[in-house]
């Protein structure tokens, strides 16, 4: 597939378009199969196009940002080590077990993560219950 970039010759408006080949567009052309969507003129025409290519710069940018999603996904996962050692799993049960805590001033000797959903933890901040939410990544190994 390729991309052009046609203008009408007749209302001078320019659009894009896809073809199966450079050989497809002439042929449609020649069969005056093209026409303007604004005028319904068939005198359409390619514009100059600049081809997209991937310059050293952008690789390198593409590199570079590979490299910052890698160590953030890194920071995430070592902060999930932390909380799956220093807390109690819940599961869905979050919100239940965030206020038997809050308001049985239950003390645990572990803080406890969990399944919440959005509105769910509005709902427990409303109650001045604080909780935090991160993101959290599930093993490729599992």
């Amino acid at each position: 597939m390729i991309k052009y970039k046609l203008i009408c010759k007749s209302c001078y408006i320019s659009f894009d378009s896809w073809f199966a080949s450079s050989d497809e567009f002439d042929k449609l052309k020649k069969m005056n199969f093209l026409s303007c969507f604004k005028c319904n003129s068939q005198n359409i025409d390619k514009t100059l196009m600049a081809p997209k290519l991937i310059t050293n710069l952008k690789v390198k940018k593409l590199n570079n940002e590979s490299l910052k999603a890698k160590k953030i996904n890194k920071k995430i996962k070592e902060y999930q080590k932390f909380i799956k050692n220093n807390f109690d799993y819940v599961g869905k049960n979050f919100s239940y077990e965030a206020r038997s805590i809050h308001y049985n001033k239950r003390k645990k000797e572990k803080g406890i993560y969990g399944i919440a959903t959005n509105e769910e933890i509005r709902e427990l901040r409303e109650e001045g219950i604080s909780t935090e939410t991160i993101p959290w990544l599930q093993d490729k190994n599992n």
